[in-house]
């Protein structure tokens, strides 16, 4: 079986963009992955509105912390995606089974998730000079088609 990668949004704030991270997850065969705490309700309409009717497609699991996220996926990689990376997204050779990394809404990832020694390295999306961020589903997108696309689209079996 081919394994695809996996999506990690570490305290994810806003429902719409946690539900267009499992829509982005049914369409790429990715799996999705939440870190506690999280800023809404699994059964939130936006959350369900935002993935419309592709909650059954998609591989989600919901992780208490950081730790127990990492020790369940036991990833090779962990590639941490913020506004301040070291590396461009698109210089990374991207292996299924990547974890992509990804903070809450308002703020990012916090420092002390960045600095943690299963980080591989921290990525970014190029952006102009004075903007803050990019919306999370989006860099996600960016991110997964990226990874995928270095993989020829490969399907799952």
């Amino acid at each position: 079986m081919v394994e695809m990668f996996r999506i990690l949004f570490f305290e994810p704030r806003i429902a719409g963009n946690t539900g267009a991270a499992i829509r982005l997850a049914a369409v790429t065969g990715a799996e999705l992955h939440l870190v506690e705490p999280l800023g809404f309700d699994l059964e939130e309409s936006k959350l369900r509105r935002a993935g419309l009717d592709y909650h059954d497609l998609a591989v989600m699991s919901v992780h208490a912390d950081l730790d127990a996220a990492l020790e369940a996926l036991a990833p090779a990689r962990v590639y941490a995606f913020t506004a301040g990376g070291d590396e461009l997204y698109t210089d990374v050779a991207y292996e299924p089974g990547d974890v992509l990394m990804f903070g809450p809404e308002p703020t990012g990832l916090p420092a002390e998730v960045l600095a943690d020694p299963r980080v591989t390295a921290r990525v970014r999306l190029p952006m102009l000079p004075g903007r803050r961020s990019m919306n999370l589903a989006n860099t996600a997108s960016v991110a997964v088609f990226e990874a995928w696309r270095q993989q020829g689209f490969r399907l799952p079996e």
